[in-house]
């Protein structure tokens, strides 16, 4: 009989990219990138449960989600069973409670599935290293390695599985909002082209490594290019965070997700980052989001 955990609950943060840029496209169909991560504390929440019978039985209460081989939670679970040999005498049990707002540039499945994998390690208490999990969860997309990682913020190259820390915000709120259709990640980086010229990033400067809410890493995000020429208001909503007062403003990832940087006041007035908030509400009542940086 194994030792194990009867079951645990984990959180699974939320990340935005500050910093996003195509260096090239691989033979693979992947693409090569240079990009600074934040993890959030916006996050689903991810209960798994030990199984004496074989097998994943996922469950997503209020959402469209698939519950099966389709949906990458599934597929984490799957890979950690099949990999470690458990698979062929126990199973688990995983409830995924989502509050990520889904295909929005958030990373919010690739985090639900790196919980899974860091989660599984745990219930299964085999002990497996992060070197390994992290071959586990390069196979199922570039940022899954990302929330694998205990660092709050990282710098990563490649496909986004080369990561090095990186100094993570802090004194600041980041206000979300989501205007509430969808992108697919697929769709925005077929219909980007790739600009031969300036491939020097800008963050190859050390100096640039320093993150604060006046002077963090410079925000950039090729694949604006493609999201916003489709999506304007995405633009709208940019230049109106910044006109409440935001340090800066950026779409994450492929979108449609906008942040924007909010530092931290003192005195009682109503905060801008609440006063912004209020004002997107009542728009997007359903996607408008106030956070933190996570801390670890």
């Amino acid at each position: 009989m194994v030792n194990h955990a009867e079951s645990l609950v984990l959180r699974a943060p939320a990340k935005v990219n500050l910093y996003l840029k195509i260096v090239g496209k691989r033979a693979d169909g992947y693409h090569d990138l240079d990009t600074v991560m934040q993890k959030l504390d916006l996050s689903d929440t991810v209960s798994l449960s030990f199984s004496e019978n074989p097998g994943i039985n996922l469950t997503c209460p209020g959402t469209d989600l698939p519950e099966n081989s389709s949906n990458l939670v599934w597929k984490a679970a799957d890979v950690f069973l099949r990999e470690t040999g458990l698979g062929e005498r126990f199973g688990v049990n995983i409830v995924l409670e989502k509050k990520i707002p889904i295909a929005a540039g958030l990373g919010g499945g690739s985090s639900d599935a790196a919980s899974v994998l860091n989660g599984m390690n745990r219930l299964f208490k085999i002990g497996l290293s992060e070197d390994t999990l992290l071959d586990l969860a390069r196979p199922l997309g570039a940022d899954v390695p990302f929330f694998v990682v205990s660092c709050p913020a990282v710098r990563a190259t490649g496909i986004g599985d080369k990561m090095g820390s990186w100094l993570s915000l802090s004194a600041c709120s980041l206000l979300l909002v989501n205007p509430g259709f969808s992108v697919a990640t697929t769709w925005v980086y077929k219909n980007f082209t790739l600009t031969r010229g300036d491939k020097d990033s800008s963050l190859s400067d050390s100096r640039k490594n320093k993150v604060d809410v006046d002077g963090f890493c410079p925000l950039f995000n090729d694949l604006e290019t493609v999201t916003i020429k489709k999506y304007p208001e995405l633009e709208w909503i940019k230049q109106r965070m910044l006109e409440y007062g935001a340090s800066g403003s950026l779409m994450s990832g492929s979108g449609p997700t906008v942040f924007g940087i909010f530092p931290d006041q003192s005195g009682g007035k109503k905060s801008a980052v609440v006063e912004c908030a209020d004002y997107f509400k009542e728009m997007y009542p359903q996607g408008v989001f106030v956070t933190r940086p996570a801390v670890t």
